[in-house]
């Protein structure tokens, strides 16, 4: 670092360039000589100022003292290995293997590491006062090398402005390699070279043009690609499914139990063309047993009369929740199975859906769809009016839907309106309330939360910005769904305890997918209380699963309707763990189920498509499948379903700002709907969009942040600003390439 003139060093700037040199050098060890002959450091002050540095980074087991004038990196403690998550902020982040809490790197320190990829770090000295910080020393696995940008293309050479900017350099690309590709347009580049010692760049080629920046179609399939998600169908699979047979054949139906003849319907979104469910519901005598019974689809039911169809009467009822049948369809192993297994879920944009299946399997073959025969892997439950469970067993089904329902037409049913099934509808809602009752008497947690959607037009651009609610006919759908679920997964997890020990070993359940989720971390639960005690909310932060649950369902009745009842519940479901897939059995939290899974929409969601698989296998008398398999797939499967949801919010945040690109200038009423060190979230009454008023924006005074009690403190005049305070904003920027819009207060 060398002596600046008389100017002497900073211990900051020590401790800096002593890290370097240790990061930069990590299996060597420095003598206190070599370490200011380094350094080219002159002057008795800077050579002790680094016998400080030097002794505190070894009381912080950052180096090791290996004599008395000797050190070198303490890798031991230093090294970890784990997953790199890139932010577009250049907030990156490094998550360890051992499931420790993220540890910041900047991108400086990042080696150009792509979101996902395995890398090893060195944890950096920690300086009194600053964050835990970890530098990139080596990528071990790259989880993708595309990038998406705007191409800019000059005389002698073209690179990629990456979205956000994600790296301090564009990428390079080759002119003979940008597959016709023009300065402006929207593209996908395989990254061929990755910056080394020998060279700093980041070289690539261009494998699709997208397309002009702004049209709709370049912007969703820009979306998805920057998640390193298909945007289109490879032909191969399309023509393999192309080639399945829709036909049923008698030899098909004589396998299975014959439901055409009843009851049947399913219950949608309107604009849904992928039918995974449909409910049936027909009266059944008085069942000769009040337990459950754990049977197959070869239950004997020559004790039962023959049930009759169409109308509903009082006391009984035999109630189907039937799932399409893909994996009759889809055989493992096949070039359909592969694609899906690898796509893991549909991915559901603001205006497309990116399906896991072919559209010959996902809209007509496996979709339940009126007035069609159709295969079913079913749930049958024999149920009293208040929804008890008599008896159940599980079935490959062949059935014919009566009819196709939207939400909304339910709904009106529901709420008193004539229409087809109404009896029927009605008893269902009736047994769906009560389940829905005791599975918050038990201790599930409610998150009804409101999700943002859109009217589109035909070129793809939003007309209209609302939320939708959860009503009577969703909830009833849910509930049976629910209930089918937590069945199979009871089934196969409760086995174990039916089962005699051998040699005084406990039995083991078979191998089976679940649904699970953990108990809420609590130092986030102690979080929640402390942000929530000036709003004058008490949280149980201790205590039996089912008290803490109880008091989070309490605190969201307590906040409906408060100005603070976005952040009561942002922060509540920050306090809770992510669901996810796995073999390991840990239960359901969020549900209040021991054992639960994903049986009812294999359509778009590859673990369903799993468990029925298993589900057969065990049917048939079939032994344990492979754990270290079914829990790598688990795992892929978690993790799609993380990037998918990522990919949604983008094309949300997209469609909120276009939606809003044409009222700039343009006042709303609005209210502050959260609160930053930079500046306030505002967000629009009548829409529901969401833009920032910048801290410089706040004019008249200088604006302190009191973290505590969530507002802004003017210093000069007191004025306030507090979450849930009503608000006239101006609408001022919409940055649709940074999904971001901008308001300012009205005068």
């Amino acid at each position: 670092m060398g002596r600046k003139g008389s100017r002497r060093f900073s211990k900051r700037e020590v401790a800096d360039a002593v890290q370097a040199l240790f990061q930069a050098h990590p299996n060597e060890t420095f003598t206190l000589k070599q370490v200011f002959k380094a350094l080219r450091l002159d002057t008795h002050p800077a050579k002790m100022l680094v016998v400080d540095v030097l002794e505190e980074m070894a009381w912080d087991d950052y180096v090791s003292k290996v004599d008395n004038s000797s050190y070198r990196l303490n890798l031991k403690t230093q090294v970890q290995e784990g997953t790199f998550i890139r932010k577009a902020n250049g907030k990156n982040s490094f998550l360890p293997d051992d499931g420790g809490k993220p540890i910041f790197v900047s991108e400086r320190n990042s080696m150009f590491a792509m979101g996902g990829d395995r890398v090893r770090v060195a944890m950096m000295a920690r300086r009194q006062n600053h964050i835990k910080e970890a530098i990139v020393t080596a990528i071990l696995e790259r989880k993708h090398d595309q990038a998406v940008g705007i191409l800019q293309v000059e005389k002698d050479f073209a690179f990629l402005v990456t979205e956000g900017n994600i790296f301090n350099h564009d990428i390079l690309i080759p002119k003979k390699k940008l597959k016709g590709g023009k300065t402006g347009q929207k593209a996908v580049v395989k990254i061929t070279q990755w910056p080394s010692t020998d060279s700093k760049n980041l070289v690539g080629e261009v494998i699709d043009v997208l397309g002009e920046q702004g049209d709709n179609n370049v912007e969703m399939h820009a979306i998805l690609a920057q998640y390193g998600l298909p945007y289109k169908y490879p032909k191969r699979v399309e023509d393999a499914a192309n080639k399945i047979s829709a036909e049923i054949t008698p030899e098909e139906i004589a396998r299975r139990e014959d439901f055409r003849d009843v009851t049947t319907f399913t219950i949608d979104p309107k604009d849904a063309k992928d039918f995974d469910d449909a409910l049936s519901i027909r009266p059944t005598p008085n069942p000769s047993r009040g337990e459950w019974s754990l049977k197959s689809s070869a239950q004997d039911k020559s004790n039962q009369a023959p049930l009759p169809s169409g109308g509903v009467g009082g006391g009984f009822y035999e109630v189907g929740v039937h799932i399409a049948d893909v994996s009759h369809y889809v055989t493992e192993g096949s070039v359909i199975d592969r694609e899906a297994e690898q796509r893991a879920t549909s991915v559901y944009l603001v205006d497309r859906t990116i399906p896991m299946l072919p559209e010959r399997l996902c809209n007509f073959i496996c979709s339940l769809r009126p007035d069609e025969e159709k295969l079913c892997y079913s749930v049958i439950f024999v149920l009293d009016e208040e929804a008890n469970i008599k008896d159940w067993h599980l079935a490959h089904t062949v059935i014919k839907s009566n009819r196709r329902y939207a939400y909304e037409e339910v709904q009106e049913i529901l709420e008193g309106k004539d229409g087809d099934f109404a009896e029927e509808l009605r008893i269902l809602d009736k047994m769906a309330k009560n389940l829905r009752t005791r599975r918050f008497s038990a201790g599930a947690v409610k998150f009804d939360r409101e999700e943002l959607h859109f009217d589109i037009d035909e070129t793809g651009k939003p007309t209209r910005c609302y939320f939708k609610k959860s009503t009577d006919a969703t909830q009833l759908i849910e509930e049976f769904m629910l209930l089918a679920n937590r069945t199979v997964a009871e089934f196969i997890g409760k086995a174990k305890s039916q089962q005699p020990k051998a040699n005084g070993q406990k039995p083991k359940a078979k191998t089976f997918v679940y649904r699970i989720h953990d108990q809420p971390d609590p130092q986030k639960l102690e979080n929640l209380r402390a942000a929530l005690a000036p709003f004058g909310y008490k949280v149980k932060t201790s205590g039996t699963r089912g008290a803490i649950s109880k008091n989070l369902n309490k605190l969201m009745d307590d906040a409906q309707g408060a100005r603070e009842q976005k952040l009561v519940e942002t922060l509540a479901l920050r306090a809770m763990m992510k669901a996810k897939y796995s073999t390991h059995n840990i239960g359901h939290y969020g549900l209040a189920f021991d054992f639960y899974t994903h049986f009812t929409s294999p359509i778009r969601r590859y673990p369903d498509t799993m468990v029925h698989r298993l589900l057969t296998r065990y049917q048939e008398g079939g032994r344990s499948a492979n754990q270290e398999h079914y829990e790598e797939l688990c795992e892929h499967s978690s993790e799609m379903e993380q990037t998918a949801q990522n990919a949604e919010r983008d094309s949300i945040k997209y469609k909120m700002v276009e939606f809003m690109a044409d009222k700039i200038g343009m006042e709303f009423d609005a209210h502050i709907s959260g609160i930053q060190s930079y500046g306030i979230y505002c967000e629009i009454d009548e829409n529901h969009c969401e833009g920032m008023v910048g801290m410089h924006d706040l004019d008249g005074d200088y604006y302190d942040f009191d973290e505590r009690n969530y507002q802004l403190v003017g210093r000069r005049h007191h004025k306030k600003y507090q979450l849930g305070d009503p608000v006239r904003i101006k609408v001022a920027r919409a940055n649709v390439e940074k999904r971001q819009l901008d308001f300012v207060l009205a005068e």
